[in-house]
């Protein structure tokens, strides 16, 4: 299996038994066919109990790791059929990344919506061509079952379930524990919003998702307002003190951010990332960059392509 697959939630899942350690809200269990050792991955081995010593009455969720040897995804039989007479009984059932062949093999998945590492779409649609697959999402919830994408993306998995079984306020701790994001717009291109910018508010997490995945969009108080049921005037105030910053300034430093990422990361033409992430025109952008970075676009794009050679 693949490493991150399970640790990430694995660390997501533990640390609000670390937070409370007098009433712990978890009981974790690492779980394969025989027990044992098992070799990750990456090399790392992994200490697991034989599923038959599991009570199945202790089952409350059920996460499935992706991997596989030359990163051919499989479905071991015996694994199969466990998950396929034992899934009515247990409350949730999770996959993180090509983990859901599992799942897709026990016919559990048929006409339901979910998603994979975006290398296997095509490869689990062979496999059940009723799977209503979304390939650009980070992780699907239908019913029950759950998905995720590709093996990061399975923090963010057990970070939603953290938030379903906790609460919002929970979910947010743990993330600012590990340093990650919350709320990541769906989709392998991510826009990272800047952890001091998510909230304790539940709708302005929402909301900054959103914003992440739109940032070309109309981002202005009135729209930003509307979409979060408020009036302008009463949005602008919330916003203000739930974040620290004006709706205005938050947009700049998402946009500004998503765009020094892409400078770094893409080959796009600087005209084409300043539309993209919202400026209009080159212009803008480079005045927005000459203010924060005191640098040029392309400066800015030299400079980092010269510091990663």
């Amino acid at each position: 299996m693949n490493l991150l697959d399970i640790t990430g939630p694995l660390e997501v899942l533990s640390q609000p038994n670390r937070i409370h350690p007098d009433a712990p809200p978890y009981r974790i269990s690492v779980a394969s066919l025989k027990g044992g050792l098992i070799t990750t991955s990456a090399g790392v081995g992994l200490d697991t109990t034989a599923i038959s010593e599991i009570s199945l009455d202790e089952v409350d969720t059920l996460i499935l790791p992706g991997g596989g040897a030359g990163y051919v995804p499989f479905a071991p039989q015996a694994m199969v059929d466990w998950i396929s007479m034992h899934a009515p009984q247990i409350r949730r059932i999770c996959s993180t990344c090509t983990g859901a062949f599992t799942l897709a093999a026990t016919g559990l998945l048929s006409g339901r919506r979910a998603t994979t590492h975006w290398l296997a779409g095509e490869a689990l649609l062979k496999l059940d061509a009723t799977i209503r697959l979304e390939e650009n999402a980070l992780f699907v919830q239908d019913g029950k079952f759950w998905t995720a994408a590709g093996v990061s993306s399975g923090i963010d998995l057990a970070l939603a379930l953290l938030e379903a079984d906790l609460g919002h306020q929970a979910a947010m701790q743990v993330a600012q524990r590990l340093v990650v994001f919350l709320k990541r717009p769906g989709g392998q291109s991510q826009f990272s919003t800047p952890l001091r910018i998510q909230t304790l508010d539940g709708r302005l997490a929402d909301l900054h998702g959103w914003m992440a995945a739109n940032l070309q969009a109309d981002l202005s108080v009135p729209s930003l307002a509307r979409r979060a049921g408020m009036s302008p005037r009463s949005f602008a105030r919330h916003y203000s003190e739930k974040v620290g910053l004006s709706p205005a300034k938050a947009v700049a430093a998402m946009r500004l951010e998503a765009a020094s990422q892409a400078l770094a990361a893409s080959p796009q033409p600087i005209k084409t990332i300043a539309a993209l992430c919202g400026f209009g025109d080159e212009q803008a952008l480079r005045r927005a960059f000459m203010r924060q970075f005191g640098v040029a676009p392309q400066a800015y794009r030299e400079r980092f392509t010269r510091n990663l050679a």
